[in-house]
């Protein structure tokens, strides 16, 4: 949460001195592309073609033609008559990779080596524990694994910290970014 009003304040102020900051530039004539051809025939021919800058585009990151990985893409631009701007990023999901992790080992045969992968979400070691299953510890299992755990409670896993960032907030702080510079655009 902190990281989140941090981001929010530095984008606040990104924009107050991008508002603010007085810019001594003179009137830009537009970008013309002039050609003159002559006609022999019966005179002169003149063409004048204006075109605007190049656009900006955003960068595509993505899967491509497959489905099999665990990332996330976002990425967006921002173009005004004098500068464009592009930018994107990529993050890796990790329940995903958990759960691809955990098909191929039960797809290898090591049945209690995939539940133990899974069982290092806090959520499914506390779903295994609450059916009366409990997550594999040292190769135990069973009521075995159940008393080990008892002992071992240093090594149960723990939802994350309030402090550490998630994907979620990864994106959103991203997004905030992106949206800050193009208002910032926007606004000249």
């Amino acid at each position: 949460m902190k990281e989140r009003i941090l981001g929010l304040i530095i984008g606040i102020i990104v924009v107050a001195i991008v508002l603010f900051t007085p810019i001594n530039a003179e009137a830009a004539d537009p970008i013309i592309t002039e050609s003159t051809s002559t006609v022999t025939t019966n005179g002169n021919q003149t063409t004048k073609v204006e075109s605007p800058p190049p656009s900006a585009i955003a960068p595509q990151f993505g899967s491509g033609s497959s489905s099999d990985l665990c990332t996330i893409s976002s990425s967006g631009s921002v173009q005004t008559q004098i500068l464009g701007v592009s930018v994107g990023t990529t993050y890796t999901e990790e329940n995903c990779l958990r759960l691809k992790k955990a098909q191929k080992l039960y797809n290898f045969g090591m049945k209690v080596a995939a539940v133990s992968v899974l069982c290092q979400d806090p959520d499914i070691w506390d779903g295994m524990m609450q059916a009366g299953t409990p997550c594999p510890i040292d190769g135990l299992i069973g009521q075995q694994a159940k008393d080990a755990w008892a002992v071992h409670t240093e090594s149960i896993p723990k939802p994350p910290e309030e402090d550490e960032i998630t994907a979620q907030e990864k994106r959103d702080k991203a997004l905030s970014i992106m949206g800050t510079v193009a208002a910032a655009f926007i606004l000249f």
